[in-house]
């Protein structure tokens, strides 16, 4: 529950920038120096980009929630090791083992969204964020595809 205040607050947050942003861009507008001019248009191109980036970050969080507890509730999470750091990180000696074990599920099935998304909850749960968000990103791909 407290990801989601923390996602409204986000989106207040936002709304708050790209109203003040665009009330700065106003006034610098009334100014009519080449500076001020620059620099309304600088607010007005930077505030849809923020949201545009705030707004597809949500849609990509909704659906990985939406799937993770689809995944959960058809008792197909990935067991946790025995082992993990007290972050809940994976050891490094267990990483690319338990790693390798996902991945060959997930390139034995590539059209399952399933398998995909194990890999990603894995690969995040090993630190490797980057992979871990490729991973999710088409497990949400293919679960459009095919449910």
């Amino acid at each position: 529950m407290s990801s989601r205040i923390g996602v409204v607050v986000m989106g207040a947050a936002l709304l708050l920038y790209v109203v003040i942003a665009g009330w700065l861009a106003v006034m610098f507008l009334k100014v009519a120096t080449p500076v001020s001019i620059g620099m309304a248009i600088a607010l007005i191109v930077i505030a849809p980009i923020g949201a545009w980036a705030l707004v597809r970050e949500l849609a990509f969080g909704f659906a990985a929630d939406r799937l993770g507890r689809a995944l959960d509730a058809e008792g197909g999470m990935p067991e946790a090791p025995e082992r993990v750091t007290p972050s809940g990180r994976l050891l490094r000696d267990d990483v690319d083992p338990f790693i390798a074990r996902y991945s060959s599920a997930a390139d034995a099935e590539p059209g399952d969204w399933r398998a995909r998304y194990r890999l990603g909850v894995v690969q995040d749960a090993a630190g490797r964020r980057k992979d871990a968000r490729a991973s999710i990103r088409e497990a949400i791909r293919l679960s459009r595809i095919r449910p």
